[in-house]
């Protein structure tokens, strides 16, 4: 077709951030049958524009069609500027727009070559990880450096393919940086599928967490039981006599101070004991309460065979560069990722392993500066859980440390990614630190609200789509991107995935056998705590 034949418009008015275009209806519909289907698609929300200014082009995206005074009116959100090439395509996008239309200038639709140039991917290091919407075939590319060092977050309803877009970005990232070191935290045990083969997992029968490792707010999350004046007692309590213990400690000898989160190791005995001292001074009888009630807790966990991946008295001994390689995957052998299942944690810590693992990688990045940089990516799944909203949880060690993390960690070489359902249960302006959001279908309008606060300016346009994502389908918006793009991701081979797949009812239900010694293998695995 000629290039005056393939005008679908003309602009009638415009502002900072979009403008208002005349549709051409007829042109639009002569394009349909076009076999470029970029074209074929022009007219359709989604689709790209481009307007001719002082000699750049700018690119806007087709947001709502509406009847205006009888005429069809189609509302363009700018995304930015190109150049021009020899043939008159467009090159070298950009984002922002510095020279705007004019009434009365005629826009054309983008074709196949030119939307490819926009979001599949430029000299910049990337990966494709779908198809850009209304295309059917261009790439939709994701920087890969800003994706990570930015933060990023992926939110999305349950069943609409969350977890698998995690696995699909970490899997595409690490096929073309293999020596990478991310961290995964699994509540649910999802990810050890999906990693078989690329990461080292991690569970309760081989994590060997030493319980010194924990910093003086953790040992609290574990060891303190009561609440109010009687809680701040405690705190008391138990900070002089952890002190005491990492002092009295072979590891402390030559160490110029040693404080209540000084990582060396401590026995537990030593621990027990000085709780016993304290008490019995006479200045101290008057607490015996507080003391009795810390160390009966201490005596609990130690005798409770499911915190022995943790509190167990073997772990005694300094092995913090042996837990640091295992878990920052240095050196990486092959294996990038560490899958943390914590699926069979004990309810009442899991919030305390998760702050340490977390402030673990952070401290790592701090201390390490002016070492050869180790850039780490921190993948939280189910991250309201740990960094919840203050309306919901008052205090909480690991929420301050993950949003220490967020703040800061872009500095040190630390990133974060937040995977959750429920994007409004997270804490004020977490999702705001992150610089790229992937947002699938979410069906709450709380979460909608929230995640449009969060998104970049350029991609408030698409959050009205959201609600009519199918599932794999994603709104990918900010940093990681060219310009806030809908796509639809691709599909993971099985092995690959996450084991979160919705049962099959169907199938599922008409089959029957083998229930008794089922049974007898799950009752067995339940009662010895293992998986």
């Amino acid at each position: 077709m000629k290039q005056a034949d393939m005008v679908i418009g003309d602009v009638a008015a415009v502002s900072a951030g979009q403008m208002l275009l005349r549709l051409d209806v007829a042109a639009a519909a002569r394009l349909q049958g076009n076999p470029d289907g970029v074209l074929a698609s022009a007219g359709m929300l989604g689709s790209l524009l481009k307007v001719e200014s002082q000699s750049l082009w700018v690119i806007g995206t087709l947001r709502a069609v509406e009847q205006r005074d009888g005429l069809p009116m189609a509302i363009i959100d700018f995304l930015g500027e190109a150049e021009s090439d020899a043939d008159g395509r467009i090159t070298r996008f950009r984002r922002g727009v510095g020279t705007y239309p004019r009434a009365g200038d005629r826009a054309w639709p983008l074709d196949g070559i030119e939307t490819a140039s926009v979001f599949s991917g430029d000299e910049r290091p990337h990966i494709q990880v779908g198809i850009v919407y209304p295309t059917g075939k261009v790439r939709a590319a994701v920087f890969y450096d800003t994706f990570l060092s930015k933060n990023f977050a992926i939110v999305g309803s349950t069943g609409t393919g969350k977890s698998t877009a995690t696995a699909l970005f970490l899997h595409r990232i690490i096929e073309q940086a293999p020596e990478g070191h991310v961290v995964v935290i699994d509540p649910h045990g999802e990810y050890a599928r999906a990693f078989a083969s690329t990461g080292q997992i991690f569970n309760v029968d081989n994590l060997e967490l030493p319980y010194w490792l924990l910093n003086f707010e953790e040992h609290g999350e574990v060891l303190l039981t009561s609440e109010g004046a009687a809680r701040e007692m405690d705190r008391d309590i138990l900070s002089r006599s952890l002190q005491l213990a990492r002092m009295k400690s072979v590891y402390a000898q030559g160490l110029n101070s040693v404080t209540t989160d000084t990582p060396i190791p401590y026995l537990l005995s030593v621990l027990m004991d000085t709780l016993s001292s304290e008490m019995g001074k006479i200045s101290e009888s008057q607490n015996a309460p507080n003391y009795l009630r810390i160390r009966a807790k201490l005596e609990q966990i130690m005798r409770d065979p499911r915190h022995q991946f943790m509190f167990d008295r073997r772990y005694s001994n300094d092995s913090m560069a042996d837990f640091m390689s295992r878990i920052l995957r240095l050196p990486v052998e092959g294996k990038p990722v560490s899958v943390i299942d914590l699926s069979g944690v004990p309810s009442a810590v899991v919030s305390a392993v998760v702050s340490v693992l977390s402030r673990i990688v952070f401290d790592f990045a701090v201390w390490s500066r002016g070492e050869q940089r180790r850039p780490v990516v921190l993948v939280c799944e189910e991250a309201h859980r740990y960094i919840p909203s203050r309306n919901i949880s008052k205090n909480s060690t690991v929420r301050d440390v993950l949003e220490r993390i967020a703040k800061e960690g872009r500095k040190y070489g630390v990133s974060l990614g937040l995977v959750t359902q429920r994007p409004s249960d997270l804490a004020e302006g977490a999702l705001s630190q992150c610089g790229t959001i992937v947002s699938l279908r979410l069906n709450n309008d709380r979460d909608q609200d929230f995640v449009r606060n969060a998104l970049p300016e350029g991609g408030r346009s698409l959050i009205d789509a959201i609600p009519a994502l199918r599932n794999r389908e994603c709104i990918i918006s900010g940093e990681g991107v060219a310009a806030p793009i809908r796509v639809r991701l691709d599909d993971l081979e099985p092995h690959k995935r996450p084991a979160s797949d919705d049962p099959v009812f169907s199938e599922l239900w008409v089959e029957t056998g083998d229930d008794t010694e089922m049974l007898d293998r799950v009752i067995a695995r339940w009662r010895a705590n293992t998986r």
